[in-house]
């Protein structure tokens, strides 16, 4: 039975991570930093008798992701699928942002990630197998206020990624990066929210966010994406995830830099007005 690592597991696209494996008969340790918040996950694994344990892992924490780390190659042997879900989406305008939670972005986005990769990667490249999926987004290919230190810290997990990829294919270690879109998670709920910014552009992306999660994609698609990389033999890089994913990527690649700024920058009527004739989504409310 393979061996599957999902941190941040206790809601959303972590949860139904978890469970997506856990059906398909792998082993899963889902790791979180508050277990005893995780009612659904626990219910369900009980219920359905499914091969998942709950730790408690920090993934800010040098200490706590080694702790496990070593607790589960002790007892279970090496990890062959880690998924890098765990993940905060703070969203402000820069200038707004307090610094302190711009650095805990970064801590938990990208640190966290890059703690989890080089604990797996020992056992993974001394068995010349193993497979690492980093969960970024669609902002982690374009940037769009007040998201910038989110997309920031999506950029930089993408990078790494990427580089990544290129050290340890030799040891037939895969990476995949899943860039899901807008999801119903409790993460776009909160974006979509009343913004009190200073910044028109962020009561622009909540409205767009409200209008999208009228028709909802669930988390469960991102889990689908992810459990049929881990199960492929595909090398392929990156996966965009959900109905509007690639479109939003095509199209900030048919732009330059001053034409997407520059749309971003509108009169409100003009933007909304951009947005219901690219997307035919009325974002108005």
């Amino acid at each position: 039975m393979k061996k599957v690592l999902v941190t941040g597991s206790n809601r959303g696209i972590g949860l139904e991570i978890a469970l997506a494996f856990g059906r398909a008969g792998y082993q899963v340790f889902a790791t979180m930093r508050t277990p005893s918040k995780a009612t659904t996950l626990s219910e369900t694994i009980k219920a359905e008798e499914l091969p998942i344990s709950m730790h408690k892992m920090n993934v800010n924490s040098d200490i706590s992701v080694k702790a496990i780390m070593d607790e589960i190659l002790l007892e279970d042997g090496p990890i062959d699928i880690l998924v890098n879900n765990a993940g905060i989406g703070l969203n402000g305008s820069i200038e707004e942002m307090p610094l302190s939670e711009f650095k805990g972005v970064f801590e938990t986005n990208v640190f966290g990630a890059v703690r989890c990769i080089k604990a797996v990667i020992p056992a993974m490249r001394e068995q010349k197998s193993g497979c690492i999926i980093n969960i970024t987004s669609v902002s982690g290919r374009l940037t769009s206020s007040p998201l910038g230190c989110y997309s920031a810290s999506k950029f930089a997990l993408e990078a790494i990624s990427e580089a990544l990829a290129q050290e340890v294919k030799p040891f037939n270690i895969r990476v995949g990066i899943v860039e899901p879109g807008i999801i119903d998670t409790d993460m776009a709920h909160e974006i979509r929210g009343a913004s009190s910014s200073i910044y028109p552009t962020s009561k622009r992306m909540a409205d767009l966010f409200h209008a999208s999660l009228k028709n909802p994609t669930s988390a469960a698609l991102v889990a689908e994406k992810i459990l049929e990389f881990a199960e492929s033999d595909s090398w392929y890089l990156r996966h965009p995830v959900g109905p509007d994913a690639l479109p939003y990527i095509q199209w900030r690649q048919s732009m330059t830099d001053e034409e997407w700024i520059n749309r971003h920058s509108l009169p409100e009527e003009e933007w909304y007005n951009s947005i219901e004739r690219d997307f035919g989504m009325d974002a108005r409310r």
